[in-house]
């Protein structure tokens, strides 16, 4: 099991797309944020978080699961984070799908989610930390 280091927050990214993860990693690393990215779902959770304010990027396709699965597994077992989702697919129902589960942004890739995706991760000051 993985430790992440101490800091004031973090983005945590899950894509299965390699190239978006990197992109994503030095997105947010060239405005100074932590982050921590995986290729899966099950990567996220075999790491022990850290105690501090965070925020979850989420792909909706992932290879073997969905995001939209994930973020009910989530809810499900009380973990409390912000999901701001990515889709190369997205639509109306899959989006208001994941708003009701709690989702607080569902951006389309690769249309200029950059820049929103950084105004969307600073967006909730409050973020909150990981509660199970």
């Amino acid at each position: 099991m993985s430790t992440l280091a101490e800091s004031e927050s973090i983005v945590f990214v899950i894509d299965d797309d390699a190239s978006i993860r990197e992109t994503l990693k030095s997105l947010f690393e060239s405005v100074g944020q932590q982050v921590a990215v995986f290729d899966s779902p099950s990567g996220f959770l075999q790491t022990k978080m850290p105690d501090m304010a965070s925020c979850l990027v989420l792909d909706v396709r992932l290879r073997g699961s969905s995001g939209l699965e994930f973020q009910a597994e989530l809810v499900k077992s009380h973990i409390k984070i912000p999901i701001i989702f990515l889709s190369g697919h997205g639509d109306i129902p899959m989006t208001v799908r994941a708003m009701k589960a709690g989702a607080v942004e569902f951006l389309t890739k690769p249309e200029l989610f950059m820049r929103h995706l950084l105004r969307a991760s600073r967006r909730w000051p409050g973020w909150c930390r990981l509660a199970s």
